[in-house]
């Protein structure tokens, strides 16, 4: 791979400068292009197979789509393609477990974590076999007092109540202490959880995780939700269900895939593609109550359940209890799933409120900070923070300033918080190396929660800040677009659109396309609207006749380039809007850059 810019970053800082004077505004951080290279023999061959032009064959071979039979799959997902779930280890003794406690009439209890991807695995597995097991009921942990995964209180309530098998979804895997605590009290736990297990795994009854390195399931990305819905799967096939019983639960199963950020490849995507249809046409009644509030018109797809359902969901568990997310997406009652939906958006709306404060008094704290520009990371602390949405503002932060980040505020006697980080930096490894002033931490490569003691905070900042300054480099500090290809306008033809519109569902793996086009000009009446945004209509002077509309949010400072017919490179994905029965075809633009 290379990096290819239209000009060097020094060059076109001095350009911006020069060219914003007038205008007296300060453009966005400047980000680099990294125009992604794909085997060109590959991709000829597959181009010749598919009888596809060469921008779609080598956007196929950048998603490592490289055979014909790859691509039937890729473009033609069949429900036949889900993987038989007892290649799963574990999952025999799982089902055998499940039937005993439904032959012996025992009670059973459904664990599962409060975000979006716990909270819809406990609906999946719960709704499905509320259906076979009359004594059942479901435990959310609480987010503050309990914390991730599966807890002592948890295991308590289920001693005290009689629960003798535990079936814990999207959490376990590390829970080695938990689940001896739970064996002493007679307590049978499956565990079904996509986390990367530990050296020494629970002695659980049963452990579902493709990620143990002795496990030969052939597809090892799945969601927490997917690992339950795998369960209920094997359930059906043993007993001989309808594959209804457990289809019926794929717009839960999607709607995981979404928030988690989980590959949509193989298994994945098939879920994902077969989960959007039945959430376009016979959504749960919880989902679409969520979607009537959301005033959602336009097909639901990943993007929908990201930015639109997630947010929803996750709230109960940020601000109030992961459990009413699951009263909600296990409702079956339309006009009770509606008033269900109300108070989660209205918990929403709070969580928006708080984030947007929060948020704001960071940058005011790190505008006030002498040192911020030296430093090559951000950790904040203020004990009256939310605990729930610290996470949130340690994203939007990074999206400001660009650099690994911690927010921290004081919970349950200690301070706890989230950390976020940059592509291509492993912000867990460089939490793990202040270990020695943590009381607790977790994660993975870009994100990760820590506790510790107050009187530490100011010496974890300064290690951290020594830790990260030691490994990261100045290239992993510059933000990066990735582009798929470079494109000229004439080649945005009908049956282009036709094909690029078949690689949705997107999602990390499959991302949305992102092109560059050279040298494009705008027509002339380009203007900004709303907060900053940018309406043109570009062409570029090979083919002036083949023009594009084009927005780009929050960069209407750039006018002043198009207005003075300055040549601008572009990068941005392509966009179909239908209104009134008329598709209209929109660029998206997410960077300029002066021709070179």
């Amino acid at each position: 791979m290379s990096f290819l810019d239209t000009c060097s970053t020094a060059q076109v800082a001095l350009q911006t400068r020069n060219d914003t004077r007038s205008t007296n505004k300060t453009l966005h951080l400047e980000k680099q292009w990294k125009i992604l290279q794909a085997d060109k023999t590959v991709s000829r061959n597959l181009q010749s197979e598919l009888n596809v032009d060469e921008i779609i064959a080598r956007l196929l071979v950048l998603r490592n789509i490289k055979t014909f039979e790859e691509a039937k799959h890729f473009f033609r997902p069949e429900l036949n393609q889900l993987h038989n779930p007892f290649l799963m280890k574990g999952m025999k003794e799982a089902i055998e477990r499940i039937e005993l406690a439904v032959s012996k009439n025992e009670k059973v209890l459904i664990y599962g974590d409060y975000d979006v991807d716990g909270t819809t695995a406990v609906s999946i597995v719960f709704g499905f076999f509320k259906q076979h097991i009359k004594n059942m009921d479901y435990y959310i942990p609480d987010r503050y007092k309990e914390g991730y995964g599966i807890s002592f209180k948890g295991i308590d309530f289920a001693a005290e109540n009689n629960f003798s098998l535990v079936i814990a979804l999207d959490c376990g895997i590390k829970a080695n202490e938990k689940i001896e605590y739970a064996s002493s009290k007679n307590i049978d736990f499956i565990i079904c959880d996509h986390h990367l297990p530990s050296a020494s795994v629970p002695k659980a009854l049963a452990v579902l995780d493709p990620k143990q390195t002795d496990c030969n399931y052939p597809y090892k990305e799945l969601s927490g939700a997917g690992i339950g819905f795998k369960l209920i799967q094997a359930f059906s096939e043993k007993n001989n269900l309808p594959a209804e019983n457990y289809l019926k639960y794929l717009d839960l199963v999607v709607t995981s895939i979404a928030a988690d950020i989980v590959p949509i490849t193989g298994e994945n995507r098939v879920l994902a593609f077969f989960g959007l249809e039945k959430i376009n046409a016979n959504p749960s009644a919880g989902i679409q109550a969520l979607l009537n509030l959301s005033l959602q018109k336009s097909l639901a797809n990943i993007s929908t359940l990201v930015f639109t359902l997630g947010p929803r969901i996750n709230a109960a568990g940020r601000i109030e209890h992961g459990s009413k997310s699951v009263e909600l997406l296990t409702c079956e009652d339309e006009i009770q799933a509606s008033e269900f939906a109300k108070a989660i958006n209205e918990t929403n709306t709070q969580r928006r409120d708080l984030d947007l404060g929060i948020t704001t008094e960071a940058i005011e704290m790190l505008e006030n900070d002498v040192q911020v520009s030296i430093k090559r990371t951000t950790v904040l602390f203020n004990e009256h923070w939310h605990k729930g949405v610290v996470g949130i503002v340690a994203s939007r932060l990074i999206e400001k300033y660009y650099r690994p980040t911690i927010v921290l505020t004081q919970s349950e006697g200690l301070v706890t918080g989230s950390a976020r980080s940059v592509r291509e930096y492993d912000v867990y490894s460089a939490i793990e190396q202040c270990g020695d002033l943590l009381e607790q931490f977790g994660g993975h490569k870009f994100a990760a929660g820590l506790a510790l003691k107050r009187e530490n905070v100011e010496a974890f900042k300064t290690k951290f800040e020594t830790v990260v300054s030691a490994s990261i480099t100045a290239e992993q500090l510059i933000p990066k677009i990735e582009v798929d290809a470079e494109i000229e306008f004439h080649e945005i033809t009908p049956k282009f659109l036709r094909i690029l519109k078949q690689f949705a569902p997107h999602g990390p793996e499959n991302m949305t396309p992102v092109f560059c086009a050279r040298s494009v000009f705008d027509m002339g009446w380009g203007n900004v609207f709303g907060n900053n945004h940018l309406k043109l209509e570009l062409f570029q002077k090979s083919n002036p006749n083949i023009r594009f509309q084009a927005i780009a949010y929050d960069k209407g400072d750039y006018i002043n380039f198009f207005q003075r017919k300055i040549p601008m490179d572009i990068v941005f994905k392509i966009h179909e809007s239908e209104y009134n029965g008329v598709t209209t075809v929109q660029l998206l633009v997410e960077d300029f850059k002066v021709s070179h």
